[in-house]
């Protein structure tokens, strides 16, 4: 068992960022203790929209050096639709982040739980239990993630450019064929879908051509192809057949967003950005600073991150304490929408963010002395 004390760098952010990392970090710490193991060691960063708008910087000076030097990145949300830069885009720090430090493998867990919205009529909805693997350093992020990457003709015209590199590639892909390895070992189809556009794109044939490539290490895991828009729709038609979705950045970003709204919302968005040495662990929406400090935010999507993070923590450091400890918040959460005790008011309940910590919590207490049969994917 280890006794290190991991450090985190956590990075609350703006809006409802601050309200549910308190909530997932509370959760974790939890999580931790149950399972015998020492507290997370924290490092605030400041950063963000309302970090800009009181001193020009968007992150605390050298805040991106010491969120590298941390075991792993917390973070809440960033942004406020109101706070621009210059060149009229939204306060983005972290896309700098997943740059600087190669968080290639964007991990979406899409899961259908009892008594949550199901925006789909077919009793089948009720299994959608898939991953949207999104690559989150190239593609048409590329141009986002560092100021000057964009080309401004005058005030007629700009382009962006959209990268697809063979080394990214094949790490994104291998990601993929190893989680679906773990995934078949529990059950589930363990198969991967090359979602692009490669039928107009060259960049997306570059991209399916090396799937193929690296498919051929993993021959026991099912491969499969769509084109992106047909995918959109076969979401909507027939989630519940996919398993491994695997795409390029900005195609990622926009269906891991539909999925999300199959299975509840965004409150249930959980998210890992993961590299060769550094992770990051985020709620996938966005801030909400409408409803900040209103204790009314769902914090289930940040508790879920948490969880991922653990896990990560787990695999980094071949602890089947810490993985123990990510098994325990998944099946809380499980477990509290199976006895209809988690129902939070983004999906019409009566419960607000403390609520729901406090009944979190004591899912936790309960489901530690429970054998367990689930858990969310990583």
């Amino acid at each position: 068992m280890p006794s290190k004390h991991f450090q985190i760098a956590v990075i609350p952010g703006d809006g409802i960022g601050v309200d549910v990392t308190q909530s997932a970090l509370s959760v974790a710490a939890r999580a931790l203790e149950i399972a015998g193991l020492p507290p997370l060691e924290l490092r605030h960063i400041d950063a963000g929209a309302g970090y800009y708008q009181r001193t020009g910087r968007d992150i605390e000076e050298n805040g991106e050096e010491a969120a590298g030097e941390a075991d792993a990145i917390f973070l809440g949300a960033i942004g406020l639709p109101s706070v621009r830069s210059r060149d009229g885009t939204e306060i983005s720090p972290h896309l700098r982040l997943r740059d600087r430090y190669g968080l290639y493998a964007g991990i979406r867990p899409v899961k259908a739980y009892p008594n949550a919205p199901r925006r789909l009529a077919d009793p089948r909805a009720a299994n959608i239990d898939l991953v949207i693997l999104r690559e989150s350093t190239e593609g048409l992020f590329y141009s986002a993630a560092v100021h000057g990457r964009s080309q401004a003709i005058g005030d007629e015209e700009v382009r962006d450019t959209l990268r697809i590199t063979r080394t990214v590639t094949e790490k994104l892909h291998d990601f993929a064929f190893s989680l679906a390895r773990k995934r078949k070992a529990r059950g589930l189809p363990g198969k991967v879908t090359c979602v692009d556009k490669a039928n107009v794109f060259a960049s997306m044939a570059f991209f399916r051509k090396i799937f193929d490539e690296r498919a051929e290490a993993f021959p026991d895991i099912e491969r499969g192809y769509n084109y992106v828009d047909a995918q959109a729709l076969d979401l909507v038609r027939k989630p519940w057949e996919a398993d491994i979705l695997v795409m390029e950045n900005m195609f990622g970003d926009i269906l891991s967003d539909l999925a999300g709204g199959l299975v509840g919302g965004m409150g249930m968005a959980a998210c890992a950005e993961i590299g060769d040495s550094h992770g990051l662990f985020q709620p996938a929406h966005g801030s909400a600073p409408d409803i900040m400090g209103k204790d009314m935010a769902n914090p289930l999507a940040a508790v879920l991150s948490a969880a991922l993070m653990l896990d990560y923590l787990a695999d980094q450091n071949a602890s089947d304490a810490l993985r123990q400890a990510a098994q325990l918040i998944d099946d809380a959460v499980l477990s509290g929408f199976t006895k209809n005790r988690l129902r939070p008011m983004e999906f019409g309940g009566d419960m607000g963010t403390s609520s729901m910590d406090t009944e979190l919590l004591a899912l936790l207490a309960e489901t530690a002395r429970q054998p367990s049969t689930h858990g969310q994917d990583r």
